[in-house]
């Protein structure tokens, strides 16, 4: 309430008295903002934002984390202990193949890579589960099957256990793979992991006698079956050369025809008659060569009268001898006797003699010559004539021989494939019990001492990272589902308005009053700032006429209106404080309630027997009055623009309480009149959708909004630590000589 009771207005500026003309409400230059548009946002996070909305939910974060660990140790006491045995086996890529060639047992070429996922997957597989089960017994044990009476049922349960609790895990880079089991029990763990191991084994020792047993038998059957095809095919072929008359001579091979071609169709068939054939095609040729020597001895001496044969004859060299030395004799003698002498006649009587033995003797020679030239010309007939006859035999042979030939290649097939097949079934019987073996056990498991799970240490990082990732989800979430206007950057980002400054929350155990009061308290300091912001909204100088709303009631706006009057009046300016809220007043003179807004609305009355002077020098307040029962209609009329415009003429700034936008009428009616208004938010309380249904209200009735103020806004809170926002850290009492005389009015 006012300290002064004085109605008279003696102590009010003299603009309150005077005459002069008013001075226009509103400059027609100023621009109205459009804030009923609602901008598209995007939520951005940056460093800063991450580390603001972590400080902010920090309590909620620690919660969940603390949520998290306690969750983890009571998981980590309440649950079974699990032990853990492991075993190494290495798998060898490249076993010994069972069929190979002719030169023994052969590695087997395969892709090693899936070898390897195969000889897993075994070591995964159902049916070696089922074998360990069996061997171990399993099944019988109630601790680890079950009590079912069907054992059947048991068997599924045992095998269900083992395949679930057993981990395959291969050693990268090698052939080793480690075989792990988890149960309660650290002696059956050990137990079935090695069991695991020597069943892998055995059961692979089994595959490979099982196809070396498949080998056999079916080598077995299909040489037999190859045994009576070549006996069908031999008696056949004997058979059908016994038809045929065909005679197959062996030429030194192992049989049949394998020396000497394909049987007697072959040009060099064993058949006995072409083995005659070829001997007395031989014979012919010899005896056509003694016939064309006898024939050119023959006609040679039959043209010579004499012949090489008849030269070399013995006879007819001695005779020839013998005449030659006769006729030296002659020839000698003749040179002492005379021809007619009788030892000369008798000498040329026995040459003559001698020369008709040579006649006698060369003429034998010659007919011996015909005699040998006809005989070879009829040995030589007669063996064409051989010749003939047995090619003609030869030829009906062959014809003859087709099917023996046919049949001869047939068995000698049969022969090749069970020589084969004999040397394979002597090589699987020779295999069948050697090869190494697929799998080794390296490292034979051993019975843990100590539970694999629960690990404490695991768990409570688990628990505490799972509680942090849940703890900050939430953070988030909530974050970016809330809508409230937050923080400062929200402003523009959600209202597309400027920011005329920040208010923070009061303290606990203080008021506005102290606040203020406080020339450096935060909230003091926020507010002097604000009305320096105002300063800069239009041409660098203050609105005459400002309005002061919020969207809803108890966002503040009553204390900013008080606090910018207080600073306005601070700096030497005729301020006048109007409370226009009609329904609910914030501010009452103690003169009582016949004077106020109330009353100027329905009487023609001045404004200066109704504004009362505050303890604040400079600053003066135009109270609500009675609070009438039709504060729209009131406020309606034409009598609100003449008592602002009065106001304005009179003072310096007029600053005007109006009550909240949404519900009611009045806001918007006396922003349209006013020159400037300024939106109260308080941070964290209104939706964004909220704020701009109230800023829309506004515009649409002509308001002109300069800017937001953000009161109530706890920077710890928002999430940004303790030095955001205004103030210098002083305290309340920090630097203080006495304190400023409050404006005598109940908030």
């Amino acid at each position: 309430m006012a300290e002064n009771d004085d109605q008279d207005g003696s102590t009010l500026p003299s603009r309150l008295t005077d005459g002069s003309s008013p001075a226009p409400l509103r400059r027609p230059a100023v621009t109205i903002t459009r804030t009923d548009a609602k901008p598209r946002v995007i939520p951005q996070f940056d460093l800063a934002d991450l580390l603001r909305v972590v400080i902010k939910w920090k309590w909620l974060i620690l919660g969940a984390v603390l949520l998290g660990i306690a969750t983890a140790v009571a998981v980590t006491t309440l649950s079974t202990r699990i032990y853990r045995a492991s075993a190494t086996l290495e798998i060898n890529t490249t076993p010994l193949e069972v069929m190979g060639n002719n030169r023994g047992v052969m590695p087997k070429l395969r892709s090693e890579d899936q070898f390897l996922q195969t000889q897993y997957g075994l070591l995964r597989s159902r049916s070696l589960a089922e074998r360990v089960a069996t061997a171990l017994k399993l099944a019988s044990d109630p601790a680890f099957a079950g009590t079912t009476p069907d054992p059947a049922k048991r068997t599924r349960a045992a095998v269900g256990r083992l395949t679930a609790n057993l981990d395959v895990t291969p050693v990268r880079g090698s052939n080793l793979v480690q075989l792990s089991y988890t149960d309660p029990d650290p002696a059956r763990a050990t137990l079935i992991v090695n069991g695991f191991a020597t069943g892998f084994m055995a059961a692979n020792a089994d595959r490979r006698f099982e196809a070396t047993a498949y080998a056999r038998n079916f080598l077995q059957n299909r040489l037999n079956a190859t045994k009576q095809r070549l006996e069908a095919s031999e008696r056949e072929l004997v058979a059908y050369a016994q038809q045929k008359g065909i005679v197959q001579l062996d030429s030194g091979g192992q049989g049949g025809s394998r020396g000497g071609g394909d049987g007697p169709t072959s040009a060099t068939g064993d058949s006995l008659s072409s083995q005659s054939l070829v001997a007395i095609n031989g014979a012919l040729s010899s005896a056509i060569g003694e016939r064309i020597t006898a024939e050119q001895r023959y006609r040679q001496a039959a043209a010579n009268g004499s012949s090489s044969d008849a030269l070399l004859n013995p006879t007819v060299q001695a005779l020839r001898a013998e005449r030659a030395k006769l006729e030296a004799d002659y020839r000698e003698r003749l040179a002492t006797f005379k021809p007619d002498f009788p030892d000369m006649v008798a000498l040329r009587n026995r040459i003559q003699e001698i020369d008709i033995s040579l006649r006698r003797e060369t003429g034998e020679v010659s007919s011996s010559l015909r005699s040998a030239y006809l005989a070879a010309l009829g040995r030589e007939a007669e063996l064409r004539g051989q010749v003939s006859a047995l090619r003609s035999n030869v030829l009906d042979l062959r014809g003859r021989g087709i099917g023996y030939t046919i049949l001869q290649r047939e068995v000698e097939t049969n022969r090749t494939l069970y020589d084969a097949l004999l040397q394979r079934f002597k090589e699987v019987g020779v295999a069948g019990g050697l090869g190494e073996s697929q799998a080794g056990v390296v490292d034979a498991a051993i019975q843990p001492s100590s539970p694999f799970r629960p690990s404490p240490i695991r768990n409570l990082a688990v628990g505490m990272i799972a509680g942090l990732v849940v703890g900050l989800g939430i953070a988030f979430a909530i974050e970016f589902i809330d809508d409230t206007i937050k923080t400062p950057e929200d402003v523009a980002a959600k209202l597309n308005l400027p920011l005329l400054g920040v208010v923070p929350k009061l303290a606990r155990g203080r008021t506005i009053r102290d606040e203020l009061a406080s020339p450096r308290s935060s909230v003091a300091e926020a507010y002097y700032s604000i009305k320096t912001a105002l300063q800069f909204t239009d041409s660098g100088s203050l609105p005459r006429s400002l309005l002061v709303t919020s969207s809803r009631a108890a966002e503040g706006k009553s204390s900013t209106s008080l606090a910018l009057a207080q600073n306005l009046a601070r700096t030497g300016l005729q301020v006048l404080l109007i409370d226009a809220d009609l329904r609910k007043p914030s501010f009452m003179a103690k003169t009582g309630s016949d004077i106020g807004l109330s009353r100027l609305l329905i009487s023609n009355e001045s404004i200066a027997g109704h504004v009362v002077q505050t303890n604040t020098p400079n600053l003066y307040l135009l109270p609500s009055g009675t609070v009438p029962p039709n504060p729209a209609e009131l406020l309606a009329t034409s009598r609100i623009r003449a008592i602002l415009r009065d106001a304005v003429d009179r003072f310096g700034v007029v600053v005007v309480d109006a009550p909240p936008v949404l519900g009611l009428a009045d806001a918007p009616v006396l922003g349209s009149i006013c020159e400037a208004t300024v939106m109260v938010i308080e941070a964290g309380s209104i939706r964004r959708a909220i704020a701009l249904g109230a800023l829309s209200r506004l515009v649409a009735s002509g308001t002109r909004i300069v800017g937001v103020t953000l009161t109530k806004y706890n920077p710890k809170a928002a999430g940004y630590g303790d030095g955001y926002g205004y103030g210098y850290g002083y305290g309340a009492t920090y630097g203080e000589g006495s304190k400023t005389p409050m404006l005598d009015i109940a908030p």
